[in-house]
C-alpha cells in the first residue's frame, strides 16, 4: 500500500493547500464562478439533522463571497423536508436567507437532479444523505459543474470508494472546489496540537487511542418493520442499522475519532484486527421492548497498524448503563497527548511530559507541558470546526485556490471500514482488501425509485442478515 501522507487544512487567513492538491499539478484548469459574480446559491439535498446543521454551518459561516442563500432543497421523505425548511425559515441566525418556494422542493430518488438543476455552474450544492447515494450525486454535481460540500464517511464498499475517486479526477479537472465533513481537521486545537508533536513535543508516536463509549445513538438498532411502508423507505428512515446505506453505526460515527488519530499520526494505518459483538438484541419503542433485527454490533474493539509498526486503537460502544467517554489520546516516547477530550468541540487538546494524563482539563498539574488557551473561567476559545470548515470552503472558492477533500474523504472512510470488516468477518483486514476487493453493496443505487426493492431484502420472518465472524470470512453478511 502506497502512503497517504496528511497535509494539514490551514487556517482560513492563510489558506495554500489541502489535502489532495497534488493531484492538480500540471493540469489546467478551467474558471468557475457563480453566474454574472453573483453570490452562489445553495441546495441542499438530504434534509436531516446533519443536513439542516449544515445549512446553518454554511450561511451563518464569514463569507467573503457575500450573503450565501438556500435555493432549492430535496429529500425521499416529505416529513423531513418540511421540517428542515421550518427549522430553517424559523431560525433567528440563517432564516433570512431561506429561499425555498414550493416549486423548489423536490420530493423522490430524482429530487437532486432537479434540485441542481435550479443551479448554475459555480453554485454549491450540500449532500448529506445517507452514504450510499453519495456517487451518484457527486458524479451529476460535477457534471453541472457545482462546488461541493459532502458528509462523512463517503464510502463502505470498495466499488463506491473507486467511483468516488474517479469522478473526483473529473472534479479536478474542472477546478471544482469540495468539502467532505471530517470537520476535526479543521480544529484549531487539534492543529495546534499536530503542528506541536509534529516538532517534537512527545517524541515518536508509539501508539494512539480513541474511545466513544455512549448509549444507543441515532438508528443504530432497529426492530422488524411493520409500519407498512416498503422495505426500502423503511431502511432509509433507520439508515445506521443497515451496512449498505451507512457502513453501520461505526462508519457513521466512529470515523471522526479514527480519522482525528490518522491526522495526529500523518498517515493512515495499513492493516486492521478487531472484534465486535452483541449483547442484547432488543430496543425500545414507544414504551415497548421489541427484537431488533439490524446489522450493527453494540461494541467493536479495533487494533490498527502504520506502516512504521505503530498502533492505534478504537474502542466504540453503544450500550446504556456503562461508563461514557468520548475522547482520543496520543503516546509517544518522550511524552502524551490529549487529542480531544470530550465530543468534537472544544477539544481542550493538551501535551504531558510523561505518560500520566490527568483527565481534569482544568487542572495545571507538574506535567503538563501545552494546553490550548482558554479564557476567563475556562471558556472556550477554539472555533467552531463546523463553521471553519466552511469558511476554508468558501475562501478556497473566492481566492479560486486549490481545495479539494475527496481523496483524503475516502482515505478515511476506507480505513473506518476496515476496521469495521475486520470485527463483522473475524479476519485482518488490509487497506488494499478495503479499497480493492470487498462486495458490492448496493450495485443498482443509482436507478432506486419509490418503487424498489431495497439492495437487502429481510427473511421471511422479517429479519436481516448479520456479520457472523468467522462463519462469514469474506463478507460482512
Amino acid at each position: 500500500m502506497n502512503d497517504h501522507p496528511v497535509v494539514p487544512t490551514t487556517r482560513r487567513s492563510m489558506i495554500k493547500t489541502v489535502a489532495g492538491a497534488s493531484v492538480l499539478a500540471g493540469i489546467s484548469i478551467p474558471d468557475v464562478h457563480a453566474a454574472n459574480g453573483a453570490s452562489p446559491k445553495l441546495a441542499i439535498v438530504g434534509c436531516g439533522g446533519r443536513g439542516t446543521g449544515a445549512v446553518k454551518n454554511a450561511l451563518g459561516a464569514d463569507s467573503p463571497l457575500g450573503p450565501l442563500k438556500l435555493h432549492a432543497m430535496a429529500d425521499v421523505f416529505e416529513d423531513k423536508l418540511k421540517v428542515s425548511h421550518e427549522t430553517l425559515t424559523k431560525d433567528k441566525n440563517v432564516g433570512s436567507l431561506i429561499d425555498v418556494s414550493p416549486e423548489r422542493q423536490f420530493i423522490g430518488f430524482d429530487g437532486y437532479r432537479k434540485a441542481m438543476d435550479t443551479l448554475k455552474a459555480g453554485d454549491i450544492v450540500i449532500l448529506t444523505t445517507p452514504l450510499a447515494f453519495r456517487w451518484p450525486m457527486y458524479e451529476y454535481a460535477v457534471e453541472k459543474g457545482l462546488h461541493v460540500f459532502m458528509e462523512k464517511p463517503l464510502t463502505c464498499d470498495s466499488f463506491t470508494a473507486l467511483k468516488l475517486l474517479e469522478i473526483n479526477k473529473k472534479a479536478v479537472e474542472k477546478n471544482l472546489k469540495v468539502g467532505v465533513g471530517l470537520m476535526c481537521r479543521h480544529s484549531d486545537a487539534r492543529l495546534e496540537l499536530k503542528k506541536r508533536i509534529d516538532d517534537g513535543a512527545i517524541g515518536d508516536i508509539t501508539f494512539l487511542r480513541s474511545y466513544r463509549l455512549q448509549g444507543p445513538i441515532g438508528s443504530c438498532f432497529t426492530p422488524k418493520n411493520d409500519t407498512g411502508t416498503s422495505e426500502l423507505m423503511y431502511q432509509i428512515r433507520n439508515f445506521h442499522s443497515f451496512i449498505w446505506l451507512s457502513g453501520g453505526a461505526f462508519s457513521d460515527f466512529f470515523i471522526h475519532g479514527i480519522d482525528e488519530m490518522c491526522m495526529i499520526k500523518g498517515a493512515f494505518p495499513i492493516e486492521a484486527k478487531a472484534f465486535g459483538g452483541r449483547h442484547y438484541r432488543t430496543v425500545e419503542r414507544n414504551g415497548k421492548i421489541l427484537e431488533a433485527v439490524d446489522q450493527n454490533f453494540d461494541s467493536y474493539s479495533v487494533e490498527y497498524t502504520f506502516k512504521d509498526g505503530a498502533k492505534a486503537f478504537y474502542d466504540g460502544r453503544n450500550i446504556a448503563g456503562c461508563h461514557q467517554e468520548f475522547a482520543a489520546y496520543a503516546h509517544g516516547t518522550k511524552g502524551s497527548a490529549v487529542i480531544s477530550s470530550a465530543a468534537h468541540v472544544p477539544a481542550r487538546s493538551r501535551l504531558y511530559k510523561d505518560q500520566n494524563i490527568d483527565m481534569n482539563w482544568r487542572g495545571k498539574p507538574g506535567n503538563l507541558l501545552w494546553a490550548f488557551p482558554t479564557g476567563d473561567r475556562g471558556a472556550n476559545l477554539e472555533r467552531n470546526p463546523y463553521d471553519v470548515e466552511w469558511e476554508e470552503l468558501l475562501n478556497a472558492i473566492h481566492a479560486d485556490k486549490p481545495y479539494n477533500e475527496v481523496e483524503r474523504g475516502v482515505a478515511a472512510s476506507v480505513v473506518t471500514s476496515m476496521g469495521r470488516m475486520a470485527a463483522h468477518t473475524g479476519q485482518v483486514i488490509t487497506y488494499d482488501q478495503a479499497l480493492n476487493h470487498t462486495p458490492t453493496l448496493a450495485p443498482n443505487v443509482a436507478e432506486l425509485t419509490l418503487n424498489s426493492d431495497s439492495p437487502l431484502m429481510p427473511d421471511a420472518d422479517g429479519r436481516y442478515p448479520i456479520p457472523e465472524p468467522g462463519i462469514k470470512k469474506d463478507r460482512e453478511y
